[in-house]
């Protein structure tokens, strides 16, 4: 895997358009680990933003983090209560380990803090639904990280589908996922239980439910039959492949596939599938079925960025059965990276009062699901999913 975090997620990532400078949004990262370097570089882009304040629990991690990225003039803290209580951020980004997603975006809400939260949106159902209650009474603007929302391609797929060329939607299905894949590369905090909480289905899974859910106007997850294993991530020889260390099997407390039934609301039926390990070059591509016509979307290994070759759309014409190719795009518009946009939306919306690109009102319901899934696997059986109003 690449050494650079920004070549995990496609698109071009230019240099940044004059922005207006006048007013810099004060900005402090909780959590200095791997996805944080792409914020930090995106940040740094930005005329109009101030990295002031970075927090870690490890002693020194985020002033090295600094070093590294040459940040100048941040303070460091060692927790992110400190970081909020000094009262200098107006916005954060959030990119701790899966576990302590919730913990620090509920405080800095709290707190009157702007948050762009990196997905996935939390461990549990229960966790999200406390976010959301201090995202409202805060009335600060909370966003969920999908820089896949920010592609000219995936905007594709949901003005297909919004166009009415392929009917009444009553299908989807999830494709993609790895097969050698489980993210050794950076430690443990993905895998263990403790702080991974989730594994592929919080890590990749996520994107994959977000790009069929949010083309059919998210509708609400109303049953779930789900099923999580760990054959891979607890086999030592896994790990040995890749001259890692053996003793990762035993930390190993997470899924490394996942697959659900889910019914929503609409008549729509949801086949869901994600890896991280499997014995197959690809679950294959994703689809929508409509009474008009099919989409497929080309499978990918993560989905957490672009995909290279052409949508195809499958129909009936005249009494003929036809195929065609909706032509590629660039990833988008402005000639700047999806990673880029996702934080200069997130930038725009603090500076102007906007609304979230990726609001929690429709992730809740992706996690949900993901949160469904796991319920039903412990018992062994379909589940109603049962979301609190909030």
């Amino acid at each position: 895997m690449s050494d650079n975090v920004l070549d995990r997620f496609d698109g071009n990532f230019s240099e940044e358009a004059a922005v207006d400078a006048s007013r810099k949004v004060k900005v402090g990262i909780i959590g200095t680990g791997w996805i944080a370097e792409a914020h930090i570089q995106q940040y740094l882009a930005m005329e109009d933003v101030e990295v002031v304040a970075l927090a870690d629990i490890v002693p020194g991690k985020a002033e090295a983090f600094a070093k590294k990225f040459g940040v100048v003039g941040a303070k460091y803290y060692p927790s992110h209560k400190e970081l909020i209580d000094a009262g200098e951020v107006e916005a954060v980004s959030i990119c701790t380990y899966n576990c302590q997603h919730a913990e620090p975006a509920i405080y800095a809400l709290n707190h009157g803090v702007n948050v762009m939260l990196e997905k996935p949106f939390t461990v549990t159902l229960e966790e999200a639904v406390e976010v959301m209650k201090a995202e409202k009474a805060s009335g600060k603007l909370l966003t969920i990280g999908f820089q896949p929302r920010m592609s000219e391609n995936m905007k594709m797929i949901k003005k297909i589908v919004e166009s009415g060329e392929l009917g009444k939607i009553y299908y989807l299905k999830a494709g993609g996922g790895r097969r050698h894949g489980i993210p050794t590369p950076y430690g443990t905090t993905f895998i263990e239980k403790d702080t991974g909480g989730i594994g592929a289905m919080g890590d990749i899974g996520c994107y994959s439910l977000d790009m069929l859910l949010n083309a059919v106007g998210y509708p609400k997850p109303l049953t779930v039959t789900g099923y999580t294993s760990d054959f891979f991530g607890t086999n030592p020889e896994y790990y040995t492949q890749d001259d890692k260390p053996a003793e990762y099997a035993e930390k190993f407390g997470v899924d490394d596939f996942a697959a659900g039934f889910i019914r929503l609301e609409g008549g729509i039926m949801l086949d869901f599938m994600i890896s991280w390990a499997m014995h197959m070059d690809t679950i294959g591509d994703a689809i929508i079925l409509g009474t008009k016509g099919g989409l497929r979307i080309p499978s990918t290994d993560c989905w957490n960025g672009e995909f290279s070759t052409p949508l195809t759309i499958y129909k009936d014409v005249a009494g003929k059965r036809v195929e065609y190719k909706i032509p590629h795009q660039a990833p988008t518009k402005n000639g700047k990276g999806l990673f880029f946009n996702k934080l200069r939306e997130f930038v725009d919306a603090v500076k102007n009062g906007g609304e979230p690109t990726v609001p929690s009102s429709q992730i809740i319901y992706n996690q949900a699901i993901i949160d469904g899934i796991i319920k039903s696997n412990a018992i062994g059986k379909e589940i109603e999913i049962e979301i609190p109003e909030i």
